[in-house]
């Protein structure tokens, strides 16, 4: 069943960044999801960068995930 509404490894509650970055970088067809944080530790890397590239989908206008 799809959860929309937590993070699969930490519990905490999703936003719809959280969202489309998973499904950008980890799988689009992806019903359950990592938050953030524990996105940047699956990549081994700072949180910062996984908010850098969602601004960089935002502004970009290109991704329909982040319209």
């Amino acid at each position: 069943m799809a959860n929309y509404k937590t993070c699969k490894s930490c519990g905490a509650p999703l936003s719809g960044d959280d969202i489309a970055i998973y499904r950008k970088l980890v799988f689009r067809g992806a019903e359950e999801f990592l938050c953030i944080g524990c996105l940047a530790e699956h990549f081994c890397c700072p949180r910062e960068e996984i908010e850098k590239r969602i601004r960089w989908y935002r502004e970009s206008g290109q991704c329909t995930l982040f319209r």
